[in-house]
């Protein structure tokens, strides 16, 4: 499999350093409120690189933090009359409606920032010791300028990140650009003792703690949004190979922004949009398959008309899967794996391990399910079924499509109508068949009459 790496702005076979292993870290939400579309990007995006390389064989250690200090939750909580604690703990939980309406499985760790202070104050204290930071007043800060690599990761030198970026000016700090590593507390705010005095962790420091922690000092694969480049992610780097002396992560993946109606997704455009509220109108599938239908690291267009367009590709596929199942209801014993099988199980590795081409990838599973439906007009024997809904399924599954998906059942008294009716067509009792077809009709039960027998569905 081929990474497109944006440390080194190349695509790279993927090398595990321990081989058949992937160790992931993902950044997570800030949990200040429901997460937005743009959440649901990379949340979708690196769900399915996990299950993908789960699915060949890696045995993924996967990694995604709750910031649950942060200077948005200080605020929310001021505005609710809470504490900080309770608006991280109501979020989080708001969050695990979205993930799975979203079908992004948890991850093996989700560590909380809060959780891991004596993490957090270790790293740090390492820092110190070595010389890339400093304690003014009860702030600690890292001095970027003496990170030789500071920039490798957007690519810019220190000079010109200087010019770009929107600094925080404090006259405590040797240099503009230094970052904070630890916030001394302030009046209200939550806090925790550590050797420079009563405070908080900055957002950087707690990401590359929680990562080695769990994963190692040297990982596989960081990833997140494209808008964590700089400085979260400089900054990571930064901290974490002063601290350890090695290297931080092998392969930096980075996904794309999303537009909205062909404009950026600002709060100040009122173009902004939470999982929740999309999902209250067009339902979770419809947005996982949005943020997969193009390649994780282009730009995304979302709108109502996309939306609608996923909904009806998802419907094709389930209707498929449905017919799928009928047809091996009724099919006939023998037969053997179609060609087309082995053919398009090809064509979705070569996708996917092209740097997680979903979009081909869908192209792939698409093509299967044409070919499925043809099986299905031919009258295909269970020999054939069998195989190509074995595969129809593992490519849903890696994709994280027909999660929601149930097996169709009927109650008793309507399967009973429905023999009742197939009885009178066969007595020639077209009348009577009729008003059962009707009946069930008010039920919400469509019937259509096949070579292979009677298909229903609702309504």
């Amino acid at each position: 499999m081929k990474i497109y790496n944006t440390l080194t702005r190349q695509k790279e076979e993927f090398v595990p350093l321990t081989p058949g292993t992937a160790r992931i870290y993902a950044c997570g939400p800030t949990v200040y409120n429901y997460i937005h579309i743009g959440n649901a990007r990379p949340l979708c995006v690196f769900d399915v690189l996990r299950r993908y390389l789960e699915w060949r064989g890696y045995d993924v250690t996967f990694v995604q933090n709750f910031t649950d200090i942060d200077d948005k939750l200080i605020r929310k909580a001021a505005e609710e009359h809470c504490s900080v604690q309770e608006v991280a703990e109501r979020y989080i939980e708001e969050y695990w409606v979205d993930a799975k309406g979203l079908a992004v499985r948890p991850a093996t760790v989700h560590p909380r920032a809060t959780a891991h202070i004596y993490v957090i104050l270790e790293l740090i204290s390492t820092l110190i010791d070595k010389g890339f930071a400093y304690c003014a007043n009860g702030d600690v800060y890292f001095r970027a300028a003496k990170f030789e690599g500071y920039g490798k990761l957007s690519h810019q030198p220190l000079e010109e990140l200087e010019a770009g970026a929107r600094i925080d000016v404090s006259e405590q700090k040797e240099d503009p650009m230094d970052f904070c590593l630890w916030k001394s507390a302030k009046p209200g705010e939550p806090h925790w003792p550590s050797p420079w005095g009563e405070g908080r962790p900055g957002w950087h420091i707690e990401c590359s703690a929680m990562a080695e922690h769990y994963l190692g000092k040297t990982i596989d694969i960081h990833c997140g949004g494209q808008d964590l480049i700089f400085p979260h992610h400089e900054n990571e780097i930064a901290q974490s190979e002063c601290a350890n002396g090695c290297t931080f992560s092998r392969y930096w993946m980075h996904n794309g922004y999303i537009n909205v109606d062909n404009r950026k997704m600002s709060k100040s455009l009122g173009n902004f949009f939470t999982v929740r509220e999309v999902a209250q109108v067009y339902g979770y599938a419809p947005i996982r398959y949005l943020m997969i239908s193009s390649h994780y690291r282009s730009p995304i267009n979302y709108s109502a008309e996309i939306l609608e367009q996923g909904k009806s590709a998802l419907e094709r596929l389930s209707t498929c899967r449905d017919n799928l199942d009928f047809a091996l209801a009724h099919a006939a014993e023998g037969g053997e794996e179609p060609a087309f099988v082995a053919a398009h199980k090809a064509d979705f590795i070569r996708a996917m391990d092209d740097d997680l081409n979903t979009a081909d990838a869908l192209a792939a599973l698409f093509n299967l399910a044409r070919d499925c439906n043809i099986l299905i007009q031919n009258g295909a024997p269970k020999g054939a079924l069998q195989p190509a809904i074995a595969l129809f399924d593992e490519l849903c599954g890696v994709l994280g499509l027909l999660a929601d998906r149930k097996p169709k059942t009927l109650d008793a008294e309507i399967e009973a109508m429905i023999e009742a009716r197939t009885a009178a067509r066969k007595a020639k009792n077209f009348a009577e068949a009729d008003r059962i077809r009707d009946a069930l009709k008010e039920q919400g039960i469509v019937l259509e009459d096949t070579p292979q027998g009677v298909r229903w569905s609702r309504r």
